[in-house]
């Protein structure tokens, strides 16, 4: 468990948290009896939930570095970036080319308080990390870290992986990716992934409902409501599929079966 000094006034210790489930169940160290509470009874509910997760990671990581080493891109606008776990976006990116730009979001202040871990650049390149809400997309693109690190005359590479499944229909995920979008000059790329029952519906329909009952409502989705994320984009082949099939390279896990993954997984550039 973490003994870091983080402000007791704005770090809900009693009530699980979506990003310290993950790092509990990945196999982190920043969570809390509350965490591993509601990361132990998901995966009750569903056994495969730590294939699932590593899987994801295992996407965002093959992803990452596609776009760093086959597509160019050397900046990179990462949403919902969750605690860190090494390798981080940065690390990869960097590992292909060290003057890599990252900007790191997320609203969660265990994340802000361990974003030393997100900021250690290499010299050639940069980090940053913006404190803010991806539903609030303008406090995101109006932020002096988005404004001073990334150049918009040059292509940005949107990443947002294993969040928009908490946002609901109410708060229009969709257009939020689509404003943070917005102001990405052509040549840029959008990698997401995107949590779906299509294939273990009752499994996953039941550690939905644990995460409710821990008021994380969950909004899953079709491969077709996935889709609509990427319209107007130029998709990268495979397309969308599930995160362990969108190009595997024998780095994750093995003989990994379809029903133990809840999350599609696709890349596209904005033409």
């Amino acid at each position: 468990m973490p003994d870091n000094g983080w402000p007791a006034d704005r770090i809900d210790t009693e009530h699980a948290h979506s990003a310290r489930i993950y790092d509990y169940i990945i196999g982190g160290k920043d969570y809390y009896p509350a965490d591993q509470e509601a990361g132990d009874a998901m995966a009750r509910e569903w056994p495969a939930l730590p294939v699932h997760m590593r899987a994801n990671r295992d996407f965002m990581n093959r992803a990452v570095r596609w776009l760093a080493a086959e597509a160019g891109i050397r900046q990179f606008l990462d949403i919902g970036t969750g605690i860190p776990t090494s390798p981080n976006l940065h690390e990869i990116a960097q590992s292909v080319a060290p003057g890599s730009r990252v900007v790191y979001v997320d609203n969660d202040p265990i994340v802000l308080t361990l974003s030393q871990g997100l900021l250690s650049s290499t010299p050639e390149g940069r980090t940053a990390y913006v404190e803010a809400d991806m539903l609030d997309p303008a406090a995101i693109l109006d932020s002096p870290e988005f404004r001073d690190t990334l150049d918009l005359s040059r292509p940005v590479a949107l990443t947002v992986i294993a969040i928009v499944h908490f946002v609901l229909d109410e708060d229009d995920a969709v257009g939020i990716v689509r404003r943070l979008l917005e102001p990405l000059p052509a040549g840029s790329y959008l990698a997401m992934s995107v949590g779906t029952a299509d294939f273990a519906p009752e499994e996953v329909g039941r550690v939905a409902r644990e995460y409710a009952a821990r008021d994380m409502p969950m909004r899953l989705r079709t491969r077709a409501e996935a889709g609509e994320f990427f319209e107007g984009l130029d998709l990268v082949e495979p397309g969308i599929v599930q995160v362990h099939k969108w190009r595997p390279d024998g780095t994750g896990e093995r003989n990994v079966r379809d029903e133990d993954i809840a999350m599609y997984g696709a890349v596209a550039r904005k033409p």
